[in-house]
């Protein structure tokens, strides 16, 4: 049993790597695609990522050394269709003609391998149907490519790393783990009664993509600093020179040009499907961009900045050391605390989705563009 337990425990290991990696190119094209990001989709999504990835270990692992695999002189195929049932037959300590014998099976390790080759493709099956809606004849397929995939990955010796096979390529192993494939899809039928199926959980997601999270709005500066970053960083390497505070300059240019010419979008909110309109939902006006992005990036991130730079300019003046550094050292503890509570309180003004204060002086909001009639025209 322990050579199934070590890759099972390599996968959970190595899984928050992989999903670490997963994660931002997923939630972007699950904003992009429903406008939000449901726990029970992710839950899906990543509980599948683990499988497979424990699926795949239990294959290949536990990786023998080049030199053991050299000295191997066994089959590396095995090519008759259900030997299994005939090994089990021959191997078994059952006898056949005593039922009471037949729990013996259970120690067999002809017969526990079959189950376990069975198992090993059962979740996939769920998933497919469950998750992915496949019909019966794509769960066949599909599964047996996937099983397809593990015989080869172990004839070839993990893609030829190996000098040859250090697992059996069986025929067997195709037929049972294609069968657990379609007893998953089995099972998976009777989870559709009871568990919300995927074109509810679809139809939540459009629900909640209606809504202008917080998230949303992080992952759309997310994208549009980063595109900013692109194109900020080869107008420095021509300009080296140009001082620092060109850099807020340059986004407000991006965000006020691109919304104005967009009508209110910029390529994070396009891609997000969001828009600034105005507090009354309507289209914006030109002036209501530039105020926006003006406010933005003159007062609303830079305020701390300025507090700072007041600190630095006291520091400066010729006035009583003592003096000096009581209010140097007053006028930087209040600084600090002022920042950090006005960002916190930034965060949960947009957490409760509440309109902030530049939004309001340039009459002008996100408003996401999903609705619920495209959700369901889609279906």
């Amino acid at each position: 049993m322990e050579v199934y337990h070590l890759p099972i425990l390599q996968a959970i290991l190595i899984f928050p790597v992989v999903a670490f990696l997963f994660t931002i190119p997923y939630m972007l094209i699950q904003y992009h695609k429903y406008g939000s990001l449901p726990l029970l989709r992710v839950g899906v999504v990543y509980s599948f990522i683990l499988y497979l990835i424990a699926a795949y270990f239990l294959v290949i692992l536990p990786l023998p050394s080049k030199e053991e695999v050299l000295l191997y002189t066994s089959p590396t195929t095995q090519l008759v269709p259900f030997t299994f049932i005939q090994n089990i037959i021959v191997n078994t300590s059952v006898v056949w003609s005593q039922p009471a014998t037949y729990l013996h099976l259970f120690r067999e390790p002809n017969f526990y391998q079959a189950i376990y080759n069975v198992l090993l493709l059962l979740p996939f099956g769920v998933y497919l149907k469950y998750y992915f809606n496949c019909s019966f004849k794509k769960t066949l397929l599909f599964s047996f490519l996937l099983s397809l995939f593990f015989e080869i990955t172990q004839l070839t010796g993990l893609y030829f790393i190996y000098p040859r096979g250090y697992r059996l390529f069986d025929v067997d192993d195709l037929i049972i783990n294609t069968l657990g494939g379609i007893i998953g899809y089995a099972i998976a039928l009777g989870l559709l009664k009871i568990l919300p199926n995927r074109k509810k959980i679809d139809d939540y997601a459009y629900q909640i993509g209606t809504r202008m999270t917080v998230w949303k709005r992080l992952y759309n500066v997310l994208i549009d600093y980063v595109l900013l970053v692109i194109l900020v960083v080869p107008f420095f390497f021509f300009f080296p020179k140009l001082p620092s505070f060109y850099i807020p300059i340059l986004a407000f240019l991006y965000f006020t040009i691109s919304t104005i010419v967009s009508g209110g979008k910029t390529f994070g909110k396009k891609f997000l499907n969001m828009q600034v309109v105005t507090l009354s939902g309507e289209k914006a006006k030109w002036y209501q961009y530039l105020l926006r992005y003006f406010l933005l990036f003159a007062i609303a991130l830079p305020l701390p900045y300025y507090l700072f730079t007041f600190v630095a300019w006291i520091d400066t003046l010729n006035i009583a050391s003592q003096i000096k550094i009581y209010l140097t050292t007053g006028l930087q503890f209040f600084t600090i605390g002022f920042t950090f509570i006005y960002y916190f309180l930034s965060f949960v003004q947009m957490l409760k989705g509440q309109t902030l204060w530049y939004e309001k002086w340039s009459n002008t909001q996100n408003k996401s563009t999903i609705t619920v009639q495209e959700e369901q025209t889609n279906h």
